[in-house]
């Protein structure tokens, strides 16, 4: 845990978030300032900053963010009509939280491109 991390402090308890799903490595919360309908975080326990930091060791955590957010879109009735996920990586890439976590979005149509 990464004492001045707010996603390490969510995960801690010590911030007060909507968790919508919690295992042993991931957990998901709504965000404060939703740009869709559905828009839930989804972000591992453990401390890691970014997608730039991860390596093949992290593919087992990487695969369950994933399977995690087709779950959570298909219990909040997105699953069928669509969503988006989105990693932000880094200052240039927009990630404002340096804490590794994907955005999914639904319950509206996504436009192309992005930003």
């Amino acid at each position: 845990m990464s004492t001045d991390c707010v996603f390490c402090r969510i995960v801690a308890g010590e911030i007060p978030a909507e968790r919508v799903h919690e295992d042993d490595l991931v957990i998901a919360i709504r965000d404060l300032h939703p740009v869709a309908p559905v828009h839930v975080l989804l972000m591992p326990r453990a401390h890691i900053g970014s997608a730039l930091d991860l390596d093949e060791s992290d593919a087992p955590l990487a695969g369950r963010l994933l399977a995690c957010a087709a779950a959570l879109a298909r219990s909040e009735g997105i699953g069928d009509g669509g969503y988006r996920l989105v990693v932000n990586a880094g200052v240039d890439g927009g990630q404002t939280v340096g804490h590794l976590h994907v955005h999914l979005l639904g319950g509206r149509e996504m436009r192309w491109p992005p930003g």
